[in-house]
């Protein structure tokens, strides 16, 4: 095979629009929707279309045991760690055409244009379908080596057990754990993704150049006051567990907005007994916190917590935040990053960077492998919803992209 003589190579704009279309019409909603819930049968349908593609590339195609797909495209070094891509296939049960199934389909692409240039990177390229990461992450997270050995936790909400689910798509549940990877294997991992939020296009930018994905942590707070009768009760001698809630929802929000690219959303309340009579003697709410820095997510709740004890003692109640998830950051290797900048500098495509508040496959292959992520436009931020919408020029420039990068960090 010939070696690369030109960055100048481009992704066929036309066969990757359609490859999308394609993909969307399986699990296709009357609201131009798609539903493609993990295991289904429209999920298994559209697992086998992206197989066959991958067949007709004469990848070098597995299925692990926590039914990941895994299409190989060899190398000239078949002993050096591969560049792998990808992302998901299965969707939110109203999801739109480009989440997940953007950055597969984008893998493919990037593998057709090697194949038809007849070029050979040193290193092999994987294309890679991930499990369900819509529910659980089960896909990415065997392989990261990070998976919940008790089967329950990855129970469906219509009761199937996961030794079922993983059976209809070729896994294996007792068997999981060799689906594990390591750095010897993956040397790096690129994932080409819709931005899911209103940044690039409000920048009026082409490409993100992901910074990492946020840690997140998730609270449920509980208030408790004392219920009491709303007509006899006087006002002074209240303890009105929804008063208090209300000022920790506005607490929540001051160091929201404080210096900073962190978000800190309560999005979830319960009122008990929730009567129109009755004073409030109870509420529980969510918080979800979240940014790049672990550090500064300790501090937001440090601020957060002395706010809670001054609303405690304002209004007479007792306040308690209990943890519920605790996700640490993964930052982008700053290798990658600049090898997606050059790339969108050779293309004279305008980029910016940004972190990711969005989970991804990305991050438990952060576990093993140095991670990279780029993002495409989403119109007016809109994702898990029939509407999303990345235009098929903005599918094109991404893909190029993924393209100029791979072959940059293939090379060695």
């Amino acid at each position: 095979m010939k070696s690369i003589t030109t960055a100048e190579l481009l992704v066929n704009g036309n066969r990757l629009n359609q490859s999308i279309a394609t993909l969307a019409s399986i699990g296709q909603l009357p609201n131009g929707g798609v539903k493609r819930i993990a295991y289904s049968a429209e999920d298994i349908e559209a697992r086998n279309l992206v197989r066959q593609w991958m067949k007709e590339l004469e990848m070098k195609i597995t299925v692990d045991a926590a039914g990941n797909i895994i299409g190989r495209y060899s190398g000239k070094n078949p002993v050096a760690g591969a560049i792998a891509t990808g992302s998901h296939i299965d969707t939110v049960p109203c999801g739109g055409h480009f989440d997940g199934a953007y950055g597969v389909l984008a893998g493919l692409e990037v593998v057709r244009v090697l194949k038809e240039n007849q070029i050979e990177l040193n290193r092999a390229i994987e294309v890679i379908i991930f499990t369900d990461e819509e529910g659980s992450m089960i896909g990415s997270k065997a392989i990261s080596g990070r998976v919940v050995r008790d089967p329950e936790y990855y129970r469906r909400p219509d009761g199937t057990d996961i030794q079922t689910c993983l059976a209809r798509v070729g896994g294996d549940w007792d068997n999981i754990t060799q689906a594990h990877r390591s750095t010897e294997g993956i040397s790096a991992f690129v994932e080409l993704h819709v931005e899911q939020g209103p940044v690039l296009e409000s920048m009026g930018k082409q490409i993100g150049v992901v910074e990492g994905i946020v840690g997140q942590r998730r609270f449920k707070i509980t208030v408790e006051g004392s219920a009491n009768h709303a007509g006899t009760t006087p006002m002074s001698m209240r303890c009105d567990a929804l008063v208090a809630a209300s000022q920790v929802v506005l607490a929540v929000n001051k160091i929201g907005n404080t210096p900073g690219q962190q978000v800190a959303t309560v999005g979830k309340m319960d009122v008990f007994p929730n009567a129109a009579n009755v004073v409030p003697g109870w509420v529980e709410m969510s918080l979800d916190i979240r940014d790049l820095s672990s550090l500064h997510i300790d501090s937001l709740l440090k601020q957060l917590r002395t706010h809670l004890e001054e609303i405690a003692i304002a209004t007479n109640t007792q306040i308690r935040l209990n943890p519920c998830l605790h996700n640490e950051p993964a930052l982008a290797e700053p290798y990658i990053q600049k090898a997606i900048a050059l790339s969108c500098e050779n293309l004279n495509l305008s980029h910016t960077y940004l972190p990711s508040r969005a989970s991804h496959d990305a991050q438990e292959l952060a576990q093993i492998a140095d991670m990279g992520m780029i993002f495409a436009p989403s119109k007016m931020g809109v994702s898990h919803d029939a509407s999303e919408y990345t235009s098929p020029n903005e599918c094109i420039q991404g893909a190029n992209v993924l393209l100029q990068t791979l072959i940059q960090l293939g090379k060695v």
